[in-house]
């Protein structure tokens, strides 16, 4: 594979990321900001950098298994390879802004009391 098609191939991954939710937060990985970084080797192989929201998080071998099987659906992809770190730290500035407007709870001043 070429520098373009490499590229390519890591746009394609981070596609198919998108199809693994977050059990907890319900939304994917992509769009929480779980996803720091995604490349495809010579090879085929997509290589994966990730975290959780919290370092204790229970879900982080559930999390990894669905990110790396997602990658390797991609078309072209043969195999992936899954790392997690908690450097830096996830915050949830890291959201996309689709995926913060969704998880925002609504001011205050515009709750009802019943």
């Amino acid at each position: 594979m070429d520098g373009p098609s490499r590229e390519s191939f890591a746009e394609t991954v981070k596609h198919a990321l998108r199809s693994v939710i977050d059990p907890e937060l319900g939304q994917n990985v992509v769009d929480l900001g779980l996803i720091y970084f995604v490349a495809v080797d010579e090879e085929g192989t997509a290589h994966v950098v990730m975290t959780t929201t919290t370092p204790g998080c229970p879900a982080v071998g559930y999390l990894q298994e669905g990110v790396r099987q997602a990658a390797i659906s991609a078309t072209g992809i043969a195999a992936a390879e899954v790392a997690v770190t908690y450097d830096p730290p996830w915050s949830p500035d890291m959201m996309s802004g689709e995926a913060a407007s969704q998880r925002r709870m609504p001011k205050r001043s515009s709750w009802r009391l019943w």
